[in-house]
């Protein structure tokens, strides 16, 4: 009688132990999902940056799930989305951050459900609240800008125009900062938290968009009609300050200086238009967050830190002392139409 009690029960040892490695085969051959969540799914940045993780996700046996925000900074459509995709499956999500104080409890939500959250181009605050981040060194592209501007300066004496990009964005605050220190002004480094105007004579918020930073221009203008140097946070904003610039009859006698290195932003400086633009490579971006999502589904290994994914300033008018590269590598390095 003990015999059978003590065969019944390595029978029920044996099961639980095949029943254990069939959940753990299944787990390990299941498809892995992961999501990508963007600010916005028509800038071309965004819009690159979800076709290399489709394209990554595709290579590795991934499927992809994204979304975005309606507009750049609606924070409760991403929270929406990354709600959806946690409850999809997802054990994986890629996020750019429009709000990244504001997405902090949605990503403790779903970290603590065991997903793996990589912040991409974007850091939150605070950089804790993701896994681990992939992105441009932002300050470092605004740093080489504003170096660039300064030699392209020269002995004239710089009045200054900046379009930003919305209050508080972590992204805008390290190109600014980064544009004035790479400049010359004193005081500023990569970890100086707010938003520096020390030698600024107009400040405002292009929010990215090219009619906003046209407007933002023609309010600059108002101020002070003898601006010469227009950093912008991007190359919409840069399209747009230069429409102001024109209209008004001095786009000849202004240097804009941007970021994003965009196709659209390199054949504009092949036109003349921008004088110098840092490139990021927002594919690169992504490809490597569904590589490191691929390996977590496979592993159980999460990613950590931060991971720069390059940038290089691109201009056909180079300056002594400044490291850059022609148009000719920044259109065949380039994103978008």
């Amino acid at each position: 009688m003990q015999q059978n009690k003590r065969s019944k029960m390595k029978i029920a040892a044996v099961s639980i132990t095949l029943a254990a490695a069939a959940g753990l085969a299944f787990a390990q051959s299941a498809q892995p999902i992961i999501g990508l969540i963007t600010k916005t799914e028509t800038n071309p940045f965004f819009v690159k940056m979800k076709e290399g993780a489709q394209k990554a996700a595709t290579a590795g046996g991934a499927k992809l799930l994204s979304g975005a925000g309606k507009t750049d900074g609606d924070n409760a459509g991403q929270v929406t989305a990354l709600e959806n995709m946690v409850a999809a499956g997802a054990k994986t999500i890629l996020i750019t951050a429009s709000d990244s104080k504001g997405i902090v409890p949605a990503l403790a939500k779903a970290r603590a459900a065991g997903v793996m959250v990589i912040a991409l181009d974007t850091p939150t605050d605070p950089a804790s609240a993701v896994d681990a981040l992939f992105a441009t060194d932002n300050y470092k592209a605004g740093l080489l800008i504003g170096q660039y501007a300064k030699k392209a300066m020269g002995s004239k004496k710089a009045v200054i125009a900046a379009m930003d990009y919305n209050p508080g964005q972590p992204v805008g605050i390290l190109r600014h900062n980064g544009f004035l220190a790479g400049f010359g002004v004193a005081g500023i480094t990569a970890k100086t938290a707010n938003q520096i105007d020390t030698g600024v004579a107009c400040s405002q918020n292009s929010f990215g968009d090219q009619a906003k930073g046209q407007t933002a221009m023609e309010n600059c203008l108002q101020k002070n009609p003898d601006i010469n140097l227009v950093y912008t946070i991007n190359e919409p904003a840069a399209a747009g300050a230069y429409q102001a610039l024109k209209a008004a009859g001095k786009e000849k006698d202004v240097v804009i200086v941007s970021v994003d290195g965009g196709c659209a932003g390199v054949r504009n400086v092949v036109a003349g238009v921008i004088s110098a633009t840092s490139q990021q490579y927002p594919l690169k971006m992504a490809s490597m967050g569904v590589t490191a999502g691929i390996a977590y589904a496979k592993t159980g290994k999460k990613v950590s830190g931060y991971t720069d994914t390059g940038v290089t300033l691109i201009t056909d008018k180079a300056q002594m002392g400044v490291a850059s590269k022609d148009s000719k590598f920044g259109l065949a390095n380039c994103w978008g139409q």
